[in-house]
């Protein structure tokens, strides 16, 4: 359940240790590209790895690359190409926020397909 209070302390508390499984696939949904939205019919839909995304804020603003990996826990992606080096100069893959990115491109399965029927 989301939280009523309007206390950003609480809402960070909800968001990040007392919400349930179920409620974090809802914070993981980013926007669809203009031609998906008018193909499915949907808004938004729940971010996979292998989707193909462009990242709409931050430094790596209108790179494209697919989602490499998912985080529940911390509510974040990596996406492929949005690297940042170290100073050892080792190459990091930076975290976004899944709603700072669109997806142009989805990896349709059986699963998937239900849930853009519904």
């Amino acid at each position: 359940m989301i939280p009523k209070s309007v206390s950003p302390k609480k809402q960070r508390r909800w968001r990040f240790k007392t919400s349930n499984l179920h409620e974090r696939h809802r914070l993981l949904k980013a926007t669809l590209s203009k031609d998906l939205r008018k193909k499915y019919g949907k808004r938004s839909l729940r971010i996979r790895k292998g989707d193909k995304v462009r990242i709409m804020r931050g430094n790596f603003t209108g790179h494209e690359g697919k989602v490499t990996d998912v985080d529940m826990k911390n509510l974040v992606i990596k996406v492929d190409g949005a690297n940042v080096k170290k100073v050892d100069g080792t190459e990091v893959a930076v975290i976004i926020q899944p709603s700072n990115v669109m997806i142009i491109d989805i990896k349709v399965d059986d699963v998937r397909k239900k849930i853009l029927e519904r």
